[in-house]
């Protein structure tokens, strides 16, 4: 089989020459955009607008970059997310669509719309077929998102605190995820609660949307209502303590193949193409109301008509690189008793998973693992 081609350019640039933007459209051409017939078509470009308060998300000179070649393409571009299934910013349109606008995302700045892609309430999905899934049958996915003639990604790589990294797979499978769609991924697990560890701080029940946290006022320890708690996670990243863990070790590994079957259910059957910005690696997603000091340095631009392969090559370049002092991740790797498992994303956050979305994604036939890296 022919290894997939993966596309690099660092974050170089000669002074008073063209500046990074340019570099990024230069990218784009080189790794071969304009092979795909744009003229008069809809052209979906899936990015995270960043939760308020979060300030690592992609800034909207990326998107920008990208817009303006899909024009010059011919091509009718709108850029999307949808909803998410927790409390934020970002739980329906109207306070998507304010928080993008607060995060710098407008027509102006972009140059196109701005559509949430499962509608005002997150409930304007389409059940999607899966081929060849094991978990997911039919992925709900954000309707404007399927309604595209294009889908095009645009990727913040970072870490993440459920499934180690948030790359390319995860952009697409999570974030084309109706709330239906996000939570359908999410309910393999839940967690329960260490009451030694709790403090009865209540960050936790803050993040969780769906009343799965209880509060005794008594005891000034919080408990999970399983009947309610769809396991989506949240209050693992809020608890500072460790006092949340999942009762089902397997439930990262299940969020991870679930989510490559949803990527694969946005992706198959229309004209893809991917890109990943390695810039800014937060150890956490940037669905937090607040972002951690990067854990690794900026490394480049990376892109592929294969979001697997474009994947397997930002976490090889991520894997090869030193750890940032001042992190999260240094700062583990610098704890008593640490323990090395040779790897960044577990380092940073050992209770995540990151290597099921891969082989998941290769299994069912998403892309390839093995690649050739083109560098500009």
């Amino acid at each position: 089989m022919e290894k997939s081609k993966v596309y690099f350019a660092d974050f170089r640039t000669v002074a008073f020459g063209d500046g990074l933007t340019k570099k990024l459209q230069k990218l784009i051409r080189t790794a071969g955009i304009g092979s795909i017939d744009m003229d008069g078509k809809f052209v979906a470009i899936k990015i995270h607008f960043g939760e308020a308060g979060n300030i690592s998300f992609l800034r909207p000179n990326w998107a920008r970059a990208v817009v303006d070649v899909v024009k010059e393409l011919g091509g009718k571009p709108f850029l999307t997310d949808c909803n998410t299934m927790y409390p934020g910013s970002r739980k329906n349109a109207l306070e998507h669509l304010y928080c993008a606008w607060e995060n710098g995302f407008t027509p102006l700045t972009v140059g196109c719309p701005i559509l949430i892609g499962d509608g005002l309430k997150g409930t304007d999905d389409v059940a999607v077929e899966v081929e060849g899934g094991e978990y997911i049958k039919k992925a709900m996915i954000g309707r404007a998102i399927m309604d595209a003639d294009i889908f095009i990604s645009l990727t913040h790589f970072k870490g993440h605190e459920m499934t180690g990294f948030g790359g390319t797979i995860k952009n697409i499978g999570m974030g084309c995820g109706s709330r239906a769609g996000k939570t359908d991924q999410h309910c393999s697990g839940k967690p329960i609660i260490r009451e030694e560890k709790c403090r009865g701080c209540r960050k936790c029940q803050k993040e969780c949307a769906n009343n799965g946290l209880q509060f005794n006022a008594q005891t000034k320890k919080m408990s999970v209502d399983l009947n309610n708690c769809v396991g989506c996670g949240r209050c693992l990243g809020a608890c500072n303590f460790d006092a949340i863990e999942y009762i089902d070790y397997d439930a990262n590994r299940l969020l991870d193949c679930k989510m490559a079957e949803y990527a694969k259910a946005v992706v198959t059957g229309r004209p893809q193409f991917h890109i990943s910005l390695i810039v800014d690696v937060s150890p956490n997603c940037d669905c937090h109301c607040e972002n951690d000091a990067p854990i690794l340095p900026n490394i480049g631009m990376f892109a592929s008509f294969d979001p697997l392969a474009l994947d397997q090559a930002c976490v090889d370049a991520a894997l090869a690189t030193t750890p940032l002092p001042g992190s999260q991740l240094y700062d583990n790797m610098h704890k008593d008793g640490f323990v090395d498992h040779h790897d960044h994303f577990t380092n940073s956050t050992p209770e995540s998973e990151w290597r099921s979305q891969l082989d998941h994604a290769e299994k069912i036939g998403l892309g390839s693992r093995e690649y050739e890296l083109i560098k500009l």
